[in-house]
């Protein structure tokens, strides 16, 4: 790697014929250079320049070494720049894997103004519920709500989304209003596969109660759809509903009390992603927040 660097400062004493002014080119000292091309010299074994107190020259080894160094050096300067250039205007398709009720109630929203901002980046989004192997599978990011199994895969936190308990004004009509946590385990409640007990915050204050329900399911916007229907209670994100609570469809059940927020993550199997995927973390995380304080 040393011979590299030493092969661009070599190329840049070449073209300026003079080590003071390459040396002020490269902000760095006269001296310093000049002991970095004697080195590179005495590594190649032989010498590439004539030195004299009034001007620099190249042997004629010095002038192959120039011919194929300054290629080298000048398309390594190319990439940096094209480099560069995708930072600052990323393109190219990014391939997202994520749950389809986060895409269409959290995404979906933001996305013209993304593709406004980024118009050279399109997409490719994979909404199936299964957990796509970032390994060997041609992903970028998943984006990943919950809990998340141990894995030598890179999490990304990008925010909490707060929950809240909801039902359809029917549903409370038939069954009553629960007045307090404990209330909740004589009603139906709309549950994830396994889950049986929800915990409850109130300011500082917790309470964990045991629930149950006719329906065990694993999409959100399928609980959505039964609360509505007036099947039980459900725990859902205040985003997803507000429409549903203008038009009085569904009710906030135990208003002064909150559920556990679910953490939102995205996952890659590397850390060193491309300014595409960077970008769009980057702008996941802005618009969740900024939904976070309109509420």
């Amino acid at each position: 790697m040393d011979h590299l660097k030493d092969m661009g400062l070599f190329v840049e004493v070449a073209r300026a014929k003079s080590f003071r002014q390459a040396a002020e080119t490269l902000d760095m000292p006269s001296s310093t250079l000049s002991r970095r091309i004697s080195a590179l010299e005495q590594s190649i074994g032989l010498r590439l320049l004539h030195r004299t107190t009034r001007y620099v020259d190249l042997t004629e080894a010095g002038q192959v070494y120039f011919e194929r160094s300054a290629r080298i050096v000048d398309e390594a300067r190319l990439a940096h720049e094209q480099l560069a250039d995708l930072i600052s205007k990323p393109n190219g398709t990014l391939r997202v894997s994520l749950p389809v009720d986060f895409a269409i109630t959290f995404l979906a929203p933001h996305m013209p103004a993304f593709c406004e901002r980024y118009p050279g980046i399109s997409f490719e989004l994979d909404l199936s519920p299964r957990r796509v192997d970032l390994v060997v599978e041609p992903f970028d990011l998943a984006i990943r709500m919950g809990e998340l199994p141990d894995s030598g895969l890179i999490a990304r936190k990008l925010a909490e989304v707060p929950r809240y308990l909801y039902a359809s004004r029917r549903y409370l009509n038939e069954r009553g209003e629960p007045k307090k946590p404990s209330d909740l385990e004589r009603h139906d409640c709309l549950l994830f596969p396994k889950e049986g007990k929800w915990t409850l915050k109130r300011g500082e204050l917790a309470r964990e109660v045991h629930v149950k329900g006719k329906f065990r399911l694993n999409n959100v916007g399928m609980m959505h759809r039964l609360a509505l229907e007036g099947l039980g209670v459900a725990m859902l994100a205040q985003e997803s509903v507000l429409h549903d609570l203008d038009e009085r469809r569904l009710c906030r059940v135990l208003p002064d009390w909150q559920a556990m927020p679910i953490a939102v993550h995205a996952i890659s199997e590397t850390r060193l992603l491309p300014a595409k995927a960077l970008r769009f973390i980057e702008y996941l995380a802005e618009c969740l927040e900024q939904s976070r304080r309109d509420l």
